[in-house]
């Protein structure tokens, strides 16, 4: 029986004893549930940084029905008609009334300059002018009464109740008399010319636009000394503000020397201002001017706008496009090519197409069908809508509502 229960005993469980190694095993296994459930739990949670993409807007592309361009060049907007408002004189600014951007009429008054010593000559003459005529009267007078003397004395003398000697005097008293008033009616003159003359210094400190404009510039203020010529050492003002004539507005551009045979006087021009890459204003060759510069090896051509528009600002850079003849008006417009998008911006799957749309930070793989493709530019007949935002350029690590940023 004993022998029985040894047996028995042997074969039992002992719960309490471990091995040492499986505690440790099952302590590995542990930490890497917990690493794996906080990767778990970071790739759940965490969002991937932005991509950096370059971002345009589609643009709708029409055939252009004009004629064949023979010569493309660059150049910029001038005004033919602007003037620097000055004085004639050195003065001081005393008031001054217009602002930049401000449009002024032919002879409107733009500044006054200080007239409190000019005024003052300008009474002194008027005065002078008033003392000559008073003499001139008083002259008068005295020539009527010598005359009157110089009868009697002639009657006198033919009844020869007087001498000689004393016609001979009144005859010479009258005689000098008619000079003096020939000369004080001389000092009249003067007079009323120096009194001009004041007259003319008043108007010249006020000064006036001399054609209608808009100013452009305001190069003093109110207090500051103006002259015609740089005196002061810095601190007198030679203008007192710019106007330029926008309706003068034209463009000018430098033409290759080896390509001025292209050029012609009243040649169609396609003008696009760098600031509306998009409107093609129509304008035409005014002048070529008859001389080449020697250092660029170029031509001075003048071109005319033949629309008038405030958006046409001075010193704006614009391209040309010489027309090989007069662009063709069609009474129908022509059928639009589509949106026109760079070939790095489509993504090709076999036959499909496909190009990244953003909206709201996050691209959107949309299917388009295209129309045609000329050089590096691909035009999208669906799928695309203008206005819409495209990616430029498609990334590997672009794709399908990744968040973008650009």
């Amino acid at each position: 029986m004993t022998n029985k229960d040894e047996l028995l005993s042997q074969l039992r469980i002992n719960r309490d004893q471990q091995p040492e190694g499986n505690g440790k095993a099952r302590l590995w296994i542990g930490i890497a549930a917990v690493i794996a459930v906080v990767v778990v739990a970071f790739s759940l949670l965490g969002e991937p940084a932005p991509i950096k993409v370059q971002v345009e807007m589609a643009r709708m592309a029409v055939p252009d029905s004009s004629s064949a361009t023979v010569l493309d060049a660059t150049g910029y907007v001038v005004a033919r008609r602007t003037a620097t408002v000055s004085s004639k004189v050195t003065g001081k600014v005393a008031e001054i009334y217009i602002e930049e951007g401000q449009q002024v009429e032919k002879d409107q008054i733009v500044a006054l300059l200080d007239d409190s010593n000019t005024r003052k000559s300008f009474e002194l003459s008027k005065a002078e002018l008033h003392s000559a005529k008073t003499q001139v009267a008083e002259t008068q007078a005295r020539l009527t009464e010598a005359k009157l003397t110089l009868e009697r004395n002639t009657e006198m003398a033919r009844r020869q109740l007087i001498s000689a000697a004393a016609l001979d005097k009144a005859r010479a008293d009258f005689e000098s008399l008619r000079a003096q008033l020939n000369s004080r009616e001389a000092d009249i003159a003067v007079s009323e010319k120096r009194l001009a003359m004041q007259q003319q210094n008043l108007d010249d400190l006020t000064l006036r636009a001399p054609f209608t404009g808009v100013v452009i510039s305001k190069d003093s203020q109110a207090g500051e000394m103006i002259s015609p010529i740089s005196a002061g050492g810095g601190f007198t003002r030679t203008g007192i503000c710019t106007i330029v004539d926008m309706a003068s507005l034209e463009i000018e551009v430098d033409v290759n020397e080896a390509y001025i045979q292209r050029v012609r006087v009243d040649q169609f021009v396609q003008a696009v201002l760098e600031a509306y890459p998009d409107w093609k204003i129509p304008a035409k060759v005014i002048a070529i001017i008859p001389t080449a510069d020697r250092q660029k090896a170029t031509v001075k051509v003048r071109i005319g706008f033949q629309v008038s528009d405030p958006r046409i600002l001075p010193d704006m850079g614009v391209k040309v496009a010489f027309m090989n003849a007069e662009p063709i008006v069609e009474e129908k417009p022509k059928e639009p090519l589509g949106v026109r998008v760079p070939i790095t911006a489509v993504r090709s799957e076999g036959e499909d197409k496909f190009i990244f749309v953003v909206k709201d930070g996050v691209a959107e793989l949309r299917k388009v069908t295209l129309n045609a493709s000329y050089g590096t530019d691909i035009y999208i007949g669906s799928g695309l809508r203008a206005g819409e935002d495209f990616v430029v350029e498609i990334t590997p690590e672009l794709k399908d509502g990744a968040k973008v940023e650009f």
